[in-house]
Parts: C-alpha cells; structure tokens; sequence
C-alpha cells in the first residue's frame, strides 16, 4: 500500500503542514503502508527542508525505515516502511 500527501494547498501554513505529516506518518503506521510519497513541490525548496527536518525528528524517524528523495523529480520525498 502506498499513501501520498501533496503539500500544495498548505504550502504557507506551518502548523497545518506538520499537522500534515504527522497524520500520514501516523495512517502509514496504522495501516502497515510500505510507503509515503509526499510532495513538496520544486519551489525554493524550503518546504522539502522542512518535510526533511520534520521527518529527521527523533520520535519520527524511530517509526519508518529510510527516506528516499527521487533523483529525476526533485519535489518529491518518499519515506519507506519496513513491517515485521
């Protein structure tokens, strides 16, 4: 299974943004999802730095196993599960 989020819509909206992720986080472990495809757009690229820092957090990066930003499209993160 595979979710994706599209940050287009809240790209200005910090707390809607992490609020964002930590739902999907939260719904890829819920649901076993072997990946999340979030998308920040090309943009400046402060909003993948942000989705990287945010997904860097501690408590965060203890629930998948890698991330993964895609060579040929720069704005998009995929962040990969691992279940047992």
């Amino acid at each position: 299974m595979k979710l994706k989020l599209d940050l287009h819509d809240i790209y200005n909206r910090g707390q809607d943004i992490d609020r964002a992720l930590r739902d999907i986080i939260d719904e890829a472990v819920a649901k076993k999802a072997s990946m999340v495809e979030i998308i920040p757009g090309k943009g400046s690229g402060q909003l993948k730095k942000r989705v990287l820092r945010f997904l860097d957090q501690k408590e965060i990066k203890s629930l998948y196993a890698r991330v993964e930003k895609d060579s040929k499209n720069f704005g998009r993160v995929f962040v990969h599960f691992r279940w047992k």
